[in-house]
């Protein structure tokens, strides 16, 4: 079998799919009309399809390393071009009036962004639960197959659904010389600018050690899967339960306080990982598993908890006509810093001799992480207040 590797590959999945950030550079320089998305994800969704389900069909036989990379940048192109399009649309959307009186209101006040997020994040809570449970009882081929059937059932339904049924706000088609000069008059804005600079460089600055801890927890410390499996489901739950009182009482909070404060908590929680690696917790008599369950998938999902209230703020700064290219150059620029990240995760697991081995130097490496994160906590005056906080304060 040439497909041993994939069972940790599947294991290590992340929570969402990360674009490819030439893929929304692109997407931001081009037009894409909110007529066209759903045409958009029903293209798409076949890619998507087709990947997973060539991995399942020839991994019976010896499928070369190339050529399941070569799947999963198709797989991960179609999940790219869906998510471009769904941010598109929630960021167009939530600029729409949410009533026909003559004193309109919008709800770029963050309501149907925590909506689309905890939607979002129950799909990821019963889709981690459910994947941990096939894990153990299917192989992984298999369940690249039911993956794929999955999504072609998806492809099928979106087929079926007409768009004018989903009353989503229209915009006409622009040239490519348009469009890309709205979007380089809509960066020239200050605020604009300053918050996506400082948002993508709060993710770039961070060695990712992710996947150093997996390997630290499933080869050092011999974690079952299923566990982390459990793992996953908790920090999915986490997000949708950030989602629900982001809705419900933190809405009014300025976003810039509201990313600080969860920049703050990943330091708190990487340098619990440094407590937990120098075996702090195990002599309190807290188990490892109990440790990988409550905590790791936490911290996983805590870098995605500042996207919600930064969405929110750029929704309220983009200007109008404009939110899809802003939204895909923003998804664009996350992108980049998360590939950033990573090769800064490499460099620094090689420094302190970090291997299969050898974790000895890790303790060490989860110090500089939280170091650096501390970084861009700094700067957070380039993000910008709200729209209206900076209106209640001049009525004040």
């Amino acid at each position: 079998m040439g497909c041993e590797w994939l069972p940790p590959l599947f294991r290590s999945f992340r929570i969402r799919p990360i674009c490819p950030w030439w893929l929304n550079l692109c997407t931001a320089f081009s037009p894409i009309p909110s007529t066209s998305s759903a045409s958009i994800v029903s293209l798409t969704s076949p890619l998507e399809a087709i990947s997973w389900m060539a991995i399942a069909i020839f991994a019976a036989s010896d499928i070369s390393f190339a050529s399941v990379t070569f799947y999963l940048l198709l797989g991960n192109l179609g999940a790219s071009i869906v998510e471009v399009a769904n941010d598109a649309i929630v960021a167009e959307t939530a600029k729409q009036p949410t009533s026909s009186s003559k004193k309109t209101k919008s709800s770029s006040s963050g309501g149907l962004q925590s909506f689309v997020w905890m939607a979002s994040s129950i799909g990821g809570v019963l889709g981690n639960l459910i994947g941990g449970i096939l894990i153990d009882r299917f192989s992984p081929r298999m369940m690249f197959l039911i993956y794929g059937i999955l999504l072609s059932f998806q492809f099928l339904i979106i087929g079926l659904i007409r768009e004018t049924t989903l009353a989503l706000p229209t915009s006409s088609s622009l040239g490519f010389r348009k469009q890309l000069s709205e979007l380089f008059a809509a960066l020239k804005k200050p605020d604009l600018l300053y918050a996506i600079i400082w948002f993508a460089f709060s993710y770039a600055v961070i060695p990712a050690l992710t996947g150093t801890m997996f390997f630290y927890q499933t080869l050092h410390l011999k974690i079952e899967s299923s566990l982390l499996g459990i793992s996953k489901v908790v920090g999915q739950a986490a997000m949708l339960l950030w989602g629900a009182i982001y809705n419900r009482h933190l809405k009014s909070i300025s976003s810039r306080k509201l990313i600080v404060a969860v920049q703050g908590t990943m330091i708190v929680f990487m340098l619990s990982d440094y407590l937990f690696v120098k075996g702090f917790y195990q002599n309190l008599g807290i188990s490892n598993s109990l440790y990988v369950i409550a905590f790791s998938g936490l911290l996983e999902v805590l870098y995605f908890f500042k996207i919600l209230p930064f969405s929110v703020l750029m929704a309220q700064l983009c200007p109008p006509g404009c939110e899809a290219s802003i939204m895909a150059f923003v998804m664009s620029a996350i992108a980049l810093a998360f590939i950033v990240s990573g090769y800064l995760g490499v460099a620094l697991a090689s420094y302190f001799r970090v291997s299969g081995d050898d974790f000895s130097g890790l303790p060490g490496a989860l110090l500089v992480q939280a170091a650096c994160t501390l970084v861009p906590i700094f700067w957070a005056s380039c993000v910008p207040d709200d729209v209206k906080a900076k209106g209640k304060s001049k009525e004040n």
